[in-house]
């Protein structure tokens, strides 16, 4: 009797760990693909990742922060499957370098500016960038143009309107177009140029109100991505760029104010 009760009890044992065995998510054992990109993809492609995953079942890593840091840490060997830069210049720079997997440098996207305030700031988001010489804006939050393709367009934007000289004592850099952001909604800064894809986003959206810089004013934020050489996971990078180029997600990246580049009349 003891050791038919000793069987079923291992009997037991043996049929729950099958059964916590088959419950185990999938996600356990699926593979991984680690993408360093442009901080104006922050909400973007959190859901870029999401339906690649649902997809795939490969799960996608992002580290989010600016181009040119990035570009830096790259050369000197961090360990990404792919690059998604807010500036082609960095793409082509580390394909000149011999960096990237050959053929893979793609264009993904064109980046917009826009001015952004609180919704409950008094400041006049529709005065453009002339409303910046009001004496109530003490602090305008751009990006860092020394390393952020989207500070650079701020900057030039400001020239363009022949406003840098008068506001340049007034500007607090982001160390990223995100940071940026945050800046403005935190009421660290009275307004700021930032990415449109953010201004878009449903997390920001009803708390800001916004104008879009006419892109004439500023050189294309052109956007490219890259397969690094150094990947060990190159046929998960190719398919993750592939998925990125699709028409669903081009729809998807349209929704957060991406303009999405055409290929060249043949």
């Amino acid at each position: 009797m003891t050791n038919i009760l000793r069987k079923n009890k291992w009997l037991a044992v043996a049929l729950l760990m099958i059964v916590i065995a088959a419950g185990l998510p999938r996600e356990a054992g699926a593979e991984e693909i680690t993408v360093a990109a442009a901080a104006d993809l922050t909400f973007a492609f959190k859901d870029v990742a999401e339906k690649f995953q649902e997809k795939t079942g490969t799960r996608v890593t992002l580290s989010l922060g600016s181009s040119g840091n990035f570009f830096s840490q790259i050369q000197n060997g961090a360990p990404f499957d792919l690059f998604f830069s807010a500036d082609i210049g960095y793409a082509q720079k580390l394909q000149a370098a011999g960096l990237i997997e050959p053929g893979s440098l793609t264009e993904y996207a064109i980046g917009r500016i826009v001015l952004w305030a609180p919704i409950a700031s008094p400041i006049d988001v529709g005065a453009g960038l002339n409303g910046l010489k009001n004496p109530a804006i003490k602090k305008i939050a751009i990006a860092n143009p020394e390393h952020a393709p989207y500070g650079r367009a701020a900057v030039a934007a400001l020239k363009h309107a022949a406003l840098y000289d008068a506001v340049k004592r007034k500007l607090v850099l982001g160390e990223n177009i995100s940071q940026t952001a945050q800046f403005v909604q935190s009421g660290n800064a009275d307004i700021g140029i930032i990415a449109l894809s953010l201004a878009m986003a449903p997390a920001m959206i009803s708390k800001g109100k916004y104008l879009a810089i006419p892109v004439d004013d500023y050189p294309p934020i052109e956007q490219a991505a890259v397969i690094l050489k150094s990947s060990h996971k190159k046929e998960l990078a190719r398919k993750f760029l592939a998925f990125v180029k699709t028409p669903e997600i081009g729809t998807l990246m349209e929704r957060y104010g991406f303009a999405i580049p055409q290929p060249a009349a043949k």
